[in-house]
């Protein structure tokens, strides 16, 4: 999953950052609200998760404008701003769910796996898929049953091919959920992720789709 971190506090979005990247997500991280909306107008993001009192552009103004657009992706408010008025307006501006700084990272983790879930229509929060499991709150996978040890970007990728069973996704799309701004990217990393992977899980769960990316296969 790729996320837009919109905050100008640098310790907070510092933290934000790494404990997200924890949970397998790539995390791209900018300081103001114009910054913000050219990072949303020439790039695709699962979750933006946007502080209000931002320079240069207000975080209300940010939303609206997304919003204006057309954009359905999912938001996160994070904010000092701690009042009821202050909420409605968030919420009332297109905002899927608001959070009160200073706030706990881990309760921050949840409400993001809460927003994605609803954002994919799934009620529960596992993913099951031809005998694997996986968890994203516990970043655990089960193969049958028996547990599978996987590291962040391996956890990551194949959360991204059980989003939807079937449909291919491409290198450079894998890429782009797997990595933020600035992460070095190898030209075979994802090719090495998905060895990992099938090895772990079975030489046929994922398919290779020759000239065009990977699957998980539908049945």
């Amino acid at each position: 999953m790729r996320v837009l971190l919109v905050e100008d506090d640098a310790m907070i979005g510092e933290a934000v950052q790494l404990g997200l990247r924890k949970q397998a997500l790539a995390v791209d991280w900018v300081q103001d609200g114009l910054a913000a909306k050219a990072a949303l107008g020439a790039g695709t993001f699962d979750l933006v998760l946007l502080d209000l009192g931002l320079p240069k552009l207000d975080g209300l103004q940010v939303l609206r404008w997304l919003r204006g657009t057309g954009s359905k992706v999912p938001v996160l408010i994070l904010t000092a701003r701690d009042s009821v008025n202050d909420r409605i307006k968030g919420l009332d501006a297109g905002a899927d769910d608001y959070i009160v700084k200073p706030f706990d990272l881990n309760e921050l983790a949840a409400r993001v796996r809460a927003v994605l879930r609803r954002q994919a229509g799934r009620a529960e929060n596992l993913v099951e898929h031809l005998g694997i499991t996986l968890d994203p709150a516990r970043h655990a996978v089960t193969c049958h049953g028996e547990a599978v040890n996987l590291s962040h970007r391996e956890f990551a990728l194949l959360e991204a091919l059980l989003e939807r069973p079937g449909q291919v996704l491409s290198r450079t799309q894998l890429e782009e959920r797997l990595y933020g701004w600035g992460e070095e990217v190898e030209s075979n990393a994802v090719e090495v992720h998905i060895h990992n992977l099938r090895k772990k899980l079975g030489a046929e769960y994922i398919q290779n789709v020759r000239g065009v990316g990977y699957r998980v296969r539908a049945t």
